[in-house]
């Protein structure tokens, strides 16, 4: 099997890597900068399950002279046209497309372009970091997982098939035949949560140190789940408790990555993210204040970084 992974950074550069740790014919597609490092150091990851030094596959767009049996995107959700029209000449007839993006958008955006029977499901979890300067993607805490699966559920001969690359790899590569509600549970957690950061522009520990910060973060959390039953994919328990065990950790330094790409001064996944959950809650009925006040703030936010006055 034929991979190609769009992006070597924290998400594709470690799952990427484990990839070719475990000797399966994968290429990284990256831009000049990445495919220098790549070339002179290799693709480095530092873990508790393992390090790995490598040398690996890796092209820039242009260079795309064949299909691929799998593709991976791992950019971010407000790169998706450009990294489309990067992987457009190593789709072919056969091709699957597995997105490692926030959200629910892309799903439907990929369709489009490629074909809704070329794309897959799927979400990734995994605590990384990658340094622009050094090339080290650093791996923390002790999960790394892919759940992946079709859209409608069903068990097909190709998820059956790409399903036997967890035999190889170090992560957990699982096909989920309910991937709609692993990724519905995903963006709606990670939605109303991220909301709470950028409300505040805090982590959720200083939140909870508030007189209302534990109301504030149930009330983000039920605006969330009830988006997701509104569209018929009631939000999971094991996702209540996962939030709940991340308000009640002391000192919790827990905050997504909109918070670090505000705080930065960067472009932030907003619109895909909470604005996607604002526009699904809207043709719902459903009002969600809290996070459409969430959606204000990113939109005046970016609008400052993108027009300065």
């Amino acid at each position: 099997m034929k991979i190609l992974i769009l992006g070597a950074g924290s998400v594709g550069g470690y799952f990427g890597g484990r990839m070719a740790e475990a000797e399966l014919d994968v290429t990284f597609l990256v831009r000049p900068k990445r495919k220098f490092q790549l070339n002179d150091k290799g693709l480095i990851i530092e873990s508790i399950f393992g390090n790995v030094t490598r040398q690996v596959k890796a092209l820039e767009p242009r260079e795309i002279s064949e299909f691929y049996d799998l593709i991976f995107l791992s950019c971010k959700a407000y790169d998706l046209e450009s990294a489309m029209d990067s992987i457009k000449k190593a789709v072919g007839s056969n091709t699957s497309i597995i997105p490692l993006m926030n959200g629910l958008a892309q799903i439907e955006i990929l369709g489009k372009r490629f074909g809704s029977e070329k794309v897959l499901g799927g979400v990734c979890y995994v605590g990384a970091k990658f340094d622009s300067d050094t090339g080290v993607i650093k791996h923390f805490g002790d999960f790394h997982r892919i759940p992946f699966g079709e859209i409608d559920g069903g068990k097909t001969e190709r998820v059956k098939s790409i399903s036997q690359l967890d035999k190889s790899v170090k992560f957990d590569f699982e096909y989920t035949a309910d991937i709609m509600q692993t990724m519905w549970n995903k963006c709606a957690g990670q939605g109303a949560l991220s909301s709470a950061n950028i409300l505040t522009r805090s982590v959720v520990g200083d939140i909870m140190r508030s007189s209302h910060g534990r109301l504030f973060l149930e009330s983000v959390l039920n605006e969330g789940a009830a988006v997701c039953n509104a569209n018929g994919f009631p939000m999971s328990k094991e996702t209540f408790d996962f939030y709940h065990k991340i308000f009640d950790t002391p000192d919790s330094q827990f905050a997504t990555s909109m918070l670090r790409d505000l705080e930065s001064g960067n472009k932030t996944e907003g619109q895909h993210v909470i604005g996607d959950l604002v526009k699904r809650a809207e043709a719902q009925g459903i009002n969600i204040p809290i996070i459409k006040s969430a959606l204000v703030a990113i939109e005046a936010y970016e609008a400052k970084i993108l027009n300065p006055v």
